[in-house]
C-alpha cells in the first residue's frame, strides 16, 4: 500500500476525464509487412539531440539516445497491438525477452503475446485484446492498430513520440480511440520512459472486464526472471511472485545478472492512476503487468468485481514510468526514484 507521504506528496486521481481528442496531422503510411530491420544511427554533429527518432521503416521508429539504439516502436497490423522492443540498458544490454520477434537459443517460447512494452486487456467488451498473436485464433480476438503517428520530437534532455490508435473488433468496429504519449529521457546510467495513455469509448459504452490478463506490461529476459535467478520486490518490501502477484504497491522491481552486469527493470503506477496503489500481475516467468481490474482472479474471490465501465466519449488515463537501471534494487535507490516521480506528478497536475 502507499504511504500516507506519498499521497500527500500526490494529486488524488481524476478517474473519469472529458473526452480529448488527439491533434490533427498526416495520416501514416502504415504497412502490413514484418521486415526484419537493421539498427542504424545517424552521423552524430554538435546540434544532435541526445535524444532522436530514425524511421527505419515504414512500421518502425528507433529510438536513439545518446546517439546510441535504445529501442524500437513497432506497430505493424500483423502484430495485432503497438509495443516497444528491445529495450536496453544504458550500457547497450538486452533487458526484455526477444521472442517471438527474435528466435534467441535458450529463450523461453512460452506466452508469445508478451512482447517488449505494450498496452492491452483480455476483456474489452467482451473482446480479447490481451491474446492477440494470430496463431491464437480467438473468434474475440481484437486488434490495436495505428491511426497516426502524430509527432517524434527530439531533444537534449528528452524525445516526445506521440500516436493515436484504434481498438477494434474482428468485425472492424471501433471500440476504442487511445491517444498515446511516450516521453524518451536522456540519463548517464538509467532508462527512462514515461507513459501518458487515454482511452476514450468510442461512440457506445465499453466496459473492462475482471480477468488478470492485462493489461500495462513488460516481458523480462530470462536473466532478470525470478525463475532463473532474478529477484522480484515491491514497494511494501513484498518478495518474490508468491508475495508480489495478485497485491497492491506502488512499484514493482526486477533484478538479475545480464552478461555480467546486475541489471532490473521497474515499473512505476502514477499516484493519479484509477485505482492507484495498482494491483500486480506479476509472475516468476519473467512477466511484469499492471492491472487494475483483475479482483477476482488477485483476490480468490468470486464476489468481487474488478470491472470498470466508460459512457460514450469517457475517457480513462493511465500514466506509468518504467525505469532500466544498473543494480539492485536498493542501489539503484528505486524508492527515492519513484518518489521524484510522484513529486513531478503532483507539479505536473
Amino acid at each position: 500500500m502507499s504511504n500516507s507521504k506519498t499521497l500527500l506528496a500526490c494529486i488524488l486521481p481524476v478517474l473519469l476525464l472529458p473526452a480529448q481528442q488527439p491533434p490533427s496531422g498526416p495520416a501514416n503510411p502504415t504497412a502490413n509487412r514484418a521486415a526484419t530491420v537493421k539498427e542504424r544511427a545517424p552521423k552524430r554533429t554538435p546540434s544532435t539531440p541526445s535524444v532522436s527518432f530514425t524511421r527505419p521503416a515504414p512500421d518502425t521508429i528507433q529510438v536513439l539516445i545518446n546517439n546510441q539504439p535504445f529501442t524500437n516502436f513497432l506497430f505493424k497490423e500483423a502484430d495485432n497491438k503497438p509495443y516497444l522492443h528491445p529495450l536496453r540498458s544504458a550500457s547497450g544490454k538486452v533487458v526484455s525477452r526477444h521472442f517471438p520477434m527474435e528466435d534467441v537459443p535458450g529463450e523461453d517460447r512460452e506466452h508469445p503475446h508478451h512482447r517488449g512494452i505494450a498496452f492491452t486487456h483480455g476483456d474489452v467488451n467482451g473482446y480479447n485484446f490481451w491474446a492477440s498473436e494470430q496463431e491464437q485464433k480467438d473468434a474475440h480476438q481484437g486488434r490495436i492498430l495505428l491511426d497516426k503517428i502524430i509527432r517524434t520530437q527530439g531533444g537534449t534532455t528528452e524525445g516526445i513520440l506521440e500516436a493515436a490508435f484504434r481498438w477494434v473488433t474482428p468485425e472492424g468496429g471501433i471500440v476504442l480511440r487511445e491517444h498515446r504519449v511516450m516521453t524518451f529521457y536522456a540519463h548517464p546510467s538509467l532508462r527512462i520512459i514515461d507513459f501518458d495513455i487515454q482511452l476514450t469509448a468510442a461512440g457506445s459504452p465499453v466496459r473492462f472486464g475482471d480477468t488478470k490478463e492485462g493489461s500495462f506490461s513488460v516481458r523480462l529476459g530470462r536473466e532478470l526472471s525470478e525463475d532463473t535467478g532474478g529477484t522480484m520486490i515491491s514497494s511494501t518490501g513484498a518478495k518474490s511472485e508468491k508475495n508480489v502477484w495478485g497485491h497492491q504497491a506502488n512499484w514493482v522491481d526486477d533484478f538479475g545478472t545480464v552478461e555480467g552486469e546486475q541489471l532490473g527493470v521497474a515499473i512505476f503506477d502514477h499516484p493519479g492512476n484509477p485505482r492507484h496503489p495498482t494491483y500486480w500481475h506479476s509472475r516468476a516467468y519473467g512477466l511484469m503487468a499492471v492491472n487494475i481490474f483483475g479482483l477476482h482472479d488477485f483476490l480468490n474471490d468470486k464476489t468481487k468485481d474488478g470491472s470498470l465501465t466508460l459512457k460514450p466519449a469517457e475517457t480513462l488515463r493511465f500514466r506509468y514510468r518504467v525505469v532500466v537501471h544498473p543494480g539492485d534494487t536498493t542501489a539503484a535507490n528505486i524508492a527515492k526514484l519513484y518518489d521524484e516521480y510522484c513529486r513531478k506528478a503532483g507539479d505536473n497536475q
